[in-house]
């Protein structure tokens, strides 16, 4: 009797270790809120220099990753699909209202085709770079899932990155290696494009840059830096009625049209229509709205932190080094393609590196190297991060397919 009552309590005792400590959705919810609210309050409060080597994105995905891997905290909470299907797609309705491509275009002239080139870069050093690390990765981890959403941050910027891996259906632990490899590559990337400032009369003298193009961006940009509107409660309103509506109307379109798998499902057609509905949006009065991108960052770091949630941590060391060879890999081939487009354009170093960081860093980085570059040059280097945000998502699925054609091919 005394054995049986034994083997019942250490079976009891194991059930409850196995039960997370935080498994209701409101609870679960407050933990994805009260995290990213912590590092960036953190961030804030002690200015400490680690954030400027490792951002608060970095530890809002992996607490989570290692409070749900511990039984901590759910990893299977009805929040988490709540927030893929309405919050994901809503707030990057709302993020792309700020886009403003014809003011872009003729602030930066052809400084937004080497933009283009470098996202062409990215595009294309996807399949390079994975093409040579694939045999070095398990199959089960579809990596080609984890090069698809890391090319969406390249693009574009967070947000992106989040929606292509909900399109996908990254897994947790291909996510964790995409964000992995974003830091720790914008942790070199980042310090060389500011030092590239010195490479100036080099750089120029080889693009055969005409100096007449810098005085014409400093003059036109000044006009450019829009009026700022007091926020009211209304403006919530207005962008959450419109994230909504759109979130709606696509899921209901995406139902109805065909899937061509793995990349062009039902899920990735939803983000595609989200993503044209904000930009035609943005074409609109409703671009005007204040705060949208403020709010839509927002619930991007509580969206991150639902990916870390979800993942499954447990493969990722094995897989880590050989995907980030890939990834500086990759980074060299997206930084050939923007000193290519520099010279066929006849493009300034100051415009080439902003160019680069509003691919790889988005809004968050091209303000620093446009400063560090030349100060007047900050406002048209966020509305160039702005077009990354536009266009990264219909990049990242190419980049995702290339990489998917070469994980089923025997070359």
């Amino acid at each position: 009797m005394l054995n049986t009552l034994f083997a019942m309590a250490v079976l009891l005792e194991v059930q409850i270790a196995s039960q997370p400590h935080i498994s209701s959705p409101l609870g679960v919810l407050t933990v994805l809120c009260g995290v990213g609210a912590f590092f960036f309050l953190l961030e804030g409060w002690t200015k400490w220099r680690l954030f400027n080597y490792f951002p608060p994105l970095i530890f809002i995905y992996a607490v989570p990753a290692i409070m749900s891997n511990t039984g901590l905290l759910a990893n299977d909470s009805a929040v988490y699909g709540w927030l893929s299907s309405t919050v994901l797609p809503m707030f990057l309705v709302i993020m792309l209202l700020r886009v403003d491509i014809a003011s872009t275009v003729r602030m930066m002239g052809r400084g937004i085709f080497v933009m283009l080139f470098g996202t062409a870069g990215v595009v294309l050093g996807a399949p390079i770079a994975y093409l040579l690390i694939r045999d070095k990765l398990p199959e089960s981890l579809d990596a080609w899932k984890a090069f698809g959403s890391l090319a969406a941050s390249w693009i574009g910027g967070t947000g992106n990155m989040a929606a292509v891996a909900e399109g996908l259906k990254t897994s947790g632990q291909a996510f964790g290696l995409a964000v992995l490899g974003d830091n720790l590559v914008y942790m070199v990337w980042l310090p060389m494009l500011l030092w590239s400032r010195n490479l100036h009369r080099v750089f120029n003298r080889f693009t055969r840059v005409d100096e007449k193009r810098i005085a014409m961006l400093e003059s036109a940009q000044i006009r450019s830096v829009p009026d700022q509107k007091q926020i009211k409660a209304r403006h919530f309103l207005y962008l959450l009625a419109l994230g909504l509506a759109c979130t709606w109307l696509a899921g209901t379109i995406s139902g109805k049209v065909p899937e061509i798998k793995p990349v062009l499902t039902t899920s990735t057609w939803k983000i595609l229509l989200v993503t044209t509905m904000g930009l035609a949006l943005s074409l609109t009065p409703a671009r005007r709205i204040p705060a949208s991108h403020e709010l839509a960052m927002a619930l991007v770091y509580i969206f991150v932190a639902n990916m870390g949630a979800k993942a499954d941590v447990s493969g990722l060391t094995a897989s880590a080094a050989w995907f980030l060879l890939a990834c500086y890999i990759w980074i060299i081939v997206h930084g050939a393609f923007c000193v290519l487009g520099a010279y066929l354009l006849r493009v300034d170093i100051h415009s080439t590196a902003i160019a680069s960081a509003a691919n790889i860093g988005g809004a968050a980085s091209a303000p620093v190297v446009a400063a560090h570059h030349n100060e007047k040059l900050v406002p048209a280097s966020i509305l160039m991060a702005l077009i990354g945000y536009a266009i990264g998502n219909y990049g990242a699925f190419i980049a995702a397919w290339l990489c998917y054609w070469l994980s089923r091919s025997n070359m």
